[in-house]
């Protein structure tokens, strides 16, 4: 089986995915799919959205963080200080590399992904940073899931994958 590098992000309506480096919303359907996807793979993460989660590990996945500052160091994760770095820890292990952000972390990495998996939220929320245009033409959608709102999912939402034509 090959591994890949796969974008997983959710934004609102207008492409918002963050308010003061933390999630906009709180959607535990959405979270639930997240930790499900992820399971058992490998987490990149910048370190300010790192920071944003107060610096929590999340179990059962190995975690990245990138970071321009060589001197960071925290326990339990793996510090790599470029893209090309990152891209040298995949090729030598045999999980997938989820990609989880920040903006610029996601921008990085335009041009090497595999895949891509988007959770659009229905709804117009308030926040300071958005999901930066990637090249995702010679990818199509294979597949596309709706989830309705419910007493503690406040907003509908729907997870398109997105695969490399010809994959």
């Amino acid at each position: 089986m090959t591994t890949k590098i796969v974008a997983i992000w959710a934004e609102d309506e207008n492409r918002l995915i963050g308010l003061d480096d933390r999630l906009p919303w709180r959607l535990p359907k959405e979270l639930k799919h997240f930790k499900e996807t992820t399971m058992g793979q490998a987490l990149l993460m910048g370190r300010v959205t790192f920071d944003g989660m107060k610096r929590r590990i999340l179990p059962g996945r190995e975690t990245l963080i990138l970071t321009r500052d060589k001197g960071f160091d925290c326990e339990g994760v793996t510090t790599v200080t470029s893209v090309e770095e990152a891209l040298a820890w995949f090729e030598q292990q045999d999980k997938d590399l989820y990609i989880a952000g920040g903006a610029g972390v996601y921008k990085a990495f335009d041009g090497h992904y595999d895949a891509f998996i988007k959770t659009t939220i229905e709804a117009d929320l308030e926040g300071d940073t958005y999901f930066p245009q990637l090249d995702m033409t010679a990818f199509k959608v294979v597949s596309h899931e709706r989830v309705a709102k419910d007493d503690k999912n406040a907003y509908d939402f729907s997870i398109s994958r997105y695969e490399k034509e010809g994959d």
